[in-house]
């Protein structure tokens, strides 16, 4: 499987974006695909997760409200709708697939990036003040 993020860009604060993650490879949909973001100098901090079928979702502690995943299994995609936008929020959006399929662990299973196993290669997000 391979990943492709896309939908960066500049915006304005307050303004939104919609990342798109498009997977190549018909297991895509056995797996939860995760959203990290990373500023220059820093890790790899996470921002959501959805399990692989779609029935839960989670969220990094900073996103409060702001920020919403989905995903389409039959056009092998995940969406993060951003809302609100902060200049805090710029960084590199990253998505990645989980190690192992199927799971329906906690936040705290999906929020360490070493749980993934396939990285795309980033998006940038530019929030202007």
């Amino acid at each position: 499987v391979q990943l492709q993020a896309s939908g960066g860009g500049l915006v304005q604060a307050g303004g939104s974006l919609r990342l798109s993650c498009a997977a190549s490879g018909r297991t895509f949909s056995n797996y939860a695909v995760g959203w990290f973001r990373q500023s220059p100098g820093e890790g790899r901090e996470f921002v959501s997760a959805i399990t692989w079928d779609g029935s839960r979702e989670y969220y990094g502690g900073f996103v409060k409200g702001r920020f919403t995943i989905s995903r389409d299994n039959v056009k092998n995609s995940v969406y993060l709708e951003m809302n609100n936008l902060k200049p805090e929020d710029t960084a590199v959006y990253f998505c990645a697939l989980d190690r192992t399929a199927y799971t329906s662990g906690s936040q705290a299973y999906y929020s360490p990036p070493a749980n993934y196993a396939i990285w795309g290669q980033g998006t940038q997000v530019t929030v202007s003040s």
